[in-house]
């Protein structure tokens, strides 16, 4: 089963922050911009137990300094995009350092970049992809992957 979760800081985020200004200074209407480390995942394991399972593994996740969120869904959410380094990068277990997470078959890892409007909503789907193609996403090494509609 796919299972997706999001991986954030709770302490205050540097690379969201000036990601943040930067954006404001290219004029994007924007009060906030969370970054988290997405991990989708191929996981043959039980749902109950998921986030325990990952939260196991202190290379990707250190209960003092994160917060580790079920998404639900593997894709990005309203106002969000992920990046990935382009090419065959699934994660397997000598990406997830060296540690065997039981049920986990194999794994992808983007950074999620999600942006805020002033009112507190997600921005609009042509404000993130314009984020994306200015300035969070190096299309030379990277691509952008955006909430698919239906």
């Amino acid at each position: 089963m796919t299972r997706t979760i999001a991986i954030t800081l709770k302490i205050p985020d540097n690379a969201a922050y000036t990601a943040l200004t930067a954006l404001q200074r290219l004029g994007f209407d924007v009060a906030r911009v969370e970054r988290s480390e997405v991990w989708v995942v191929e996981d043959s394991g039980e749902a109950s137990d998921f986030l325990e399972r990952i939260s196991h593994n202190e290379t990707i996740f250190n209960l003092n300094k994160h917060r580790i969120t079920d998404l639900g869904i593997d894709q990005p959410r309203p106002g969000e995009v992920w990046v990935s380094e382009n090419g065959s990068h699934d994660e397997t277990r000598e990406h997830l350092g060296g540690k065997t997470i039981p049920g986990i078959k194999s794994a992808r890892r983007y950074v999620g970049w999600r942006m805020v409007t002033p009112a507190g909503a997600p921005v609009e789907p042509d404000v993130i992809r314009s984020a994306a193609e200015r300035l969070l996403c190096n299309p030379a090494v990277e691509t952008a992957r955006f909430e698919e509609r239906s």
